[in-house]
């Protein structure tokens, strides 16, 4: 398949975003499947840089959310304001109201606000006032978060994190690459020169892509042994939905053409199932307490899943 769009794509991020190639084809895989980005780690690794970095790739609109304590649900969604002329209301639209939406240290804000986005997560529009307003057809929030264990923040629930198709975090760079950074910004930050090199209709044809992207009956197999050995895992006190399974197969298929390949092989699969699983998973309180994590126990659960080697 012809991916040199999305080749094209990649190396725009990356003269930005250094080392980080499997946080950038992440990315990338996400868009294509219309999903929904969760970025988690510690502050000043670049999780808002990769966001801004992709938005300026794209020929795309692009809006921005900074998450605070007192910011309000209709901050986000919009707010309808009476209009003395008319003698009627007129809807203000928020910020979601865009193609790409920035929602920076989402858990900073309320759970009252955080559910505001959930409507717009999950079916692509919101309801304000009784009126329900849709959304563009390319809308993709990506969401950076610090972890929970951070001063001032508000663990996202279940409901909401399952709503997000992965979640990806940054890692802190290695020596060459600090260096590098360094260098890149030493007059002026990089991210001022990126221009777009994808537009909404090239977009929309990758994304239907996607979909023709083969996955052999053993790899779908594979994908739902792994998931249903979630469900089943003595060290999980919820395992993934179908929703799971649905998200590793788009994702692996995503990957694949991101790859250049019109098949998906089962390495692929193993590629895509932290990000797009583990935090679909909750591990038990006593295991968590004996440092027993969901990645931890997705890598075991992976380890011990039978490959399919007609597909490999």
């Amino acid at each position: 398949m012809d991916n040199s769009s999305l080749v094209g794509l990649f190396k725009n991020i990356s003269s930005v975003i250094i080392g980080k190639q499997e946080a950038i084809l992440l990315t990338i895989a996400t868009l294509l499947c219309r999903g929904h980005l969760l970025i988690e780690d510690a502050p000043g690794l670049g999780k808002t840089m990769l966001a801004r970095a992709l938005a300026s790739s794209l020929d795309m609109d692009f809006k921005r959310i900074q998450c605070t304590p007192d910011l309000l649900p209709s901050d986000i969604t919009g707010v309808s304001v009476y209009n003395q002329k008319t003698l009627e209301f007129d809807f203000m639209r928020g910020p979601v109201f865009t193609n790409i939406l920035l929602v920076d240290e989402i858990n900073r804000a309320t759970p009252r606000t955080q559910s505001s986005l959930l409507e717009a997560m999950a079916e692509n529009q919101v309801s304000v006032d009784g009126t329900t307003w849709p959304l563009a057809d390319v809308f993709m929030t990506i969401a950076t978060q610090n972890p929970i264990e951070y001063h001032g923040t508000y663990p996202l629930p279940e409901a909401q994190l399952d709503r997000f198709f992965m979640r990806i975090n940054m890692g802190y760079p290695e020596l060459a690459e600090e260096i590098s950074i360094m260098q890149m910004q030493k007059d002026r930050h990089p991210i001022h020169a990126l221009q777009a090199v994808l537009d909404l209709d090239t977009l929309a044809r990758l994304q239907g892509q996607v979909t023709r992207v083969h996955i052999e009956p053993d790899v779908l197999e594979y994908i739902a042994r792994i998931v249903q050995t979630t469900r089943d895992h003595k060290d999980l006190a919820m395992g993934a939905s179908p929703r799971g399974s649905l998200a590793m197969m788009m994702a692996a298929r995503a990957m694949a053409l991101l790859s250049g390949k019109d098949y998906v092989q089962p390495n692929t699969v193993k590629q895509v199932a932290v990000p797009v699983l583990a935090h679909r998973l909750i591990a038990h309180p006593v295991k968590r307490s004996a440092g027993v994590n969901e990645e931890s126990v997705l890598m075991s659960i992976l380890n011990h899943v039978r490959v399919p080697v007609a597909a490999a």
